[in-house]
């Protein structure tokens, strides 16, 4: 089979894989190709479920006998909520496997791709490698770091203000960014505001606009202050909604709000009195949060970028110029131009009448 089928069926493995929300298990899909054919195809859907490649092997039943496997991820080796993919593979008679890339998971971490040569099936990776590793960034990030990896999201414009001094910001973007917006939320675990945020747009954080599953909504309020009217706590029942606070949080709210159906999250402060985020980015990691879309405000991304906590950046630049107003991004800045943070690995692309740059900070 030439390497461009073999690309081919990677990336039939890695539209399945994006259907998959099983956080903290990565999102991995997987296809059963015999004799050119795709006899089986499947991905994990949640976490305890079976892995993507039980189900493909599933489908094809006796087809699997000497057939290829394409899978987005290296298949696991140990006993988890599920058994070894491996000794599953092993057993179906799967003569190939081509893998998207290796598991940072230190309990797999290569020991899958030699259980699968002990067995005497022939193993290819890194089949796609870069589409694979930009959909499991956040789960290698979080499996290396223990903490979700964080995205900074913002509309900006042309002079860099994401609202007027008065705090209006609906709408600098466009339509089509706005939508980009909530398939970036589809994307990731969590989405993350602050309270000055909530309190001027009350907003819903929800997927609307696109297809897929609303993310959890995370407030910093380091006092409590959401209103209990609030668009984010009347949709608490239907959508999680997790609000971190100081410990110096009146204990009143904290018993209204958990009536309400919101979950809490007690947190220190850090030197400036403010919600500590690095032990927020912890607590989150440890509730399985892989990836966290930061929508503001420009206080917490300053504070995210000067304590070097964020790692990537989707900033929509829309073609207008206000002149003054609020800036996107709030922190004691560098003192040369040497020291300013960078952005690497950089896109731009036209979305509508805006600009979206894309890249990262480490």
């Amino acid at each position: 089979m030439t390497s461009h089928r073999n690309a081919e069926h990677m990336r039939e493995a890695l539209a399945l894989a994006r259907r998959s929300r099983p956080s903290p298990n990565p999102r991995v899909g997987a296809v059963v190709v015999q004799e050119e054919e795709i006899v089986g195809v499947g991905y994990h859907e949640r976490p305890g479920m079976p892995h993507a490649e039980i189900i493909a092997l599933r489908e094809a039943k006796e087809r699997a006998n000497g057939a290829d496997l394409y899978v987005t991820l290296e298949p696991c080796c140990h006993v988890g909520r599920t058994g070894p993919c491996t000794d599953a593979i092993a057993k179906a008679g799967i003569r190939r496997v081509f893998v998207g890339m290796q598991d940072p998971d230190p309990r797999v971490n290569g020991n899958g791709l030699a259980c699968l040569v002990a067995h005497g099936i022939e193993v290819h990776c890194n089949v796609e490698q870069q589409l694979c590793e930009a959909l499991l960034a956040g789960y290698s990030h979080h499996r290396r770091t223990g903490r979700p990896l964080v995205t900074l999201k913002a509309a900006v414009t042309l002079d860099g203000y994401l609202a007027t001094g008065n705090r209006q910001s609906q709408w600098i973007s466009s339509e089509p960014s706005r939508t980009r917006t909530h398939e970036m939320r589809a994307h990731n675990d969590a989405v993350l505001v602050g309270i000055e945020t909530v309190l001027a747009d009350d907003p819903m954080l929800t997927v609307r606009l696109a297809t897929g599953e609303s993310p959890m909504r995370v407030v910093l309020d380091s006092r409590l202050r959401i209103p209990t009217t609030s668009k984010l706590v009347q949709s608490a029942a239907q959508t999680p909604l997790l609000v971190a606070h100081t410990h110096e949080a009146p204990r009143e709210r904290i018993a209204l709000l958990c009536a309400l159906g919101v979950k809490l999250l007690a947190c220190p402060s850090d030197e400036m009195g403010r919600l500590d985020l690095a032990i927020l980015l912890d607590e989150l990691g440890r509730a399985g949060v892989l990836s966290l879309l930061v929508e503001g405000g420009a206080t917490i991304h300053g504070a995210l970028l000067r304590h070097g906590l964020a790692q990537c950046l989707a900033l929509f630049v829309a073609p207008r110029v206000l002149g003054s107003g609020l800036p996107w991004a709030s922190f004691e800045g560098a003192q040369s131009i040497a020291d300013a943070t960078a952005l690497h690995e950089m896109t731009c692309q036209p979305v509508g009448c805006d600009l979206l740059i894309e890249g990262r900070f480490t």
